[in-house]
């Protein structure tokens, strides 16, 4: 198990295939979260890298309003990073190519979420559990395309079947350009302790970038993974819920030496109301109104916001009242704090 006293690395140059990242902290994918208006804003805040949220590759799925949402292009943000998913190889290739064609730059291939929605369509990290399957997927991916093609996974399927190793041999072997590495297996989901010994055997197999992902949110869990694992880079996911800037701060603290920036309300809710009145722009009112109470929740809960204002909030369902309710309170605040 990783222990907490660990010099600080230096800062890494990480390239996936021919694109270089501006930092080695990349916002992970997460279906529901990591839409054009979040991505928007985390590459703004100082991001590496921002991956769109995951995407079925099943033909009947490609034209939905989900699907065709979650592969929309943010605008000035390269490389473009599209996930997709699934178990059918030529489905797989099929949709690579899609993607490419429409202006990807990068195709990131699920191997990673334990949902049992996706695990029960045998994609995701249930794939891990046969790994001739993964090498056909890999290969018909990076077959497929011209740009490079990477791949998220987990430790292994289950504690007494961590064969995070063998999967990343397979996929360097395949010609995947970089591999993504949740620090838990597919049983244990988001549960207990990330286990960083088997990123670190990972990055000593392959030749390939390795980037480490599992309760990282700060940048001192950050230098202390770094140089447990020697990852080459980082995905930050759910602890980026409310906090689009996390990424960014990170990697700016990694790069300087100096502590990571604190936010305090005069910081958090700014951004909170841009983030909202993106959101409504993007989805429409109605629609945006639904979406934002996830986002703004995670805020407020950032700015220790009592959890009655939080439900007055999400009782709102006009999108104006929202933002109004979002700028009243910044007022206030940042009044109490003068």
């Amino acid at each position: 198990m990783m222990t907490p006293s660990f010099p600080s690395p230096e800062p890494r140059v990480v390239a996936i295939g021919r694109h270089t990242l501006r930092n080695c902290v990349v916002l992970a994918p997460m279906a529901g979260v990591t839409d054009v208006p979040f991505r928007e804003l985390a590459w703004s805040l100082g991001a590496g890298l921002v991956v769109a949220e995951m995407t079925s590759v099943n033909p009947q799925l490609w034209g939905t309003r989900t699907s065709r949402l979650r592969r929309e292009t943010v605008v000035g943000v390269r490389p473009r990073v599209v996930q997709i998913a699934g178990g059918d190889p030529k489905w797989i290739a099929a949709a690579a190519r899609r993607e490419a064609d429409a202006g990807a730059d990068i195709i990131d291939v699920n191997m990673g979420c334990p949902a049992k929605k996706v695990c029960n369509r045998a994609a995701g990290s249930a794939l891990l559990r046969d790994e001739a399957l993964v090498d056909r997927i890999l290969r018909s991916a990076v077959n497929a395309v011209d740009v490079p093609v990477t791949v998220k996974i987990r430790t292994g399927w289950s504690p007494d079947r961590r064969n995070g190793v063998a999967v990343a041999r397979i996929a360097e072997a395949a010609g995947v350009a970089s591999i993504a590495v949740h620090g838990r297996t597919r049983a244990c989901r988001f549960v207990g302790d990330v286990e960083y010994d088997t990123i670190a055997a990972i990055k000593a197999a392959v030749s390939i970038p390795v980037f480490a992902n599992g309760d990282i949110g700060d940048v001192v869990q950050a230098r202390r993974v770094l140089s447990y694992t020697n990852a080459d880079g980082l995905l930050i996911g759910r602890a980026a819920l409310g906090a689009p800037w996390l990424p960014g701060d990170i990697a700016e603290s990694l790069a300087t030496g100096r502590a990571q920036r604190v936010r305090d309300s005069v910081d958090v809710l700014p951004i909170a109301a841009r983030h909202l009145a993106q959101l409504h722009a993007f989805y429409g009112d109605e629609h945006g109104a639904r979406i934002a109470r996830r986002h703004v929740k995670a805020y407020l809960q950032r700015v220790d916001v009592a959890a009655a204002a939080i439900a007055r909030f999400n009782a709102l369902e006009r999108a104006d009242a929202q933002r109004r309710f979002v700028d009243d309170l910044a007022a206030r605040l940042q009044s109490r704090a003068a």
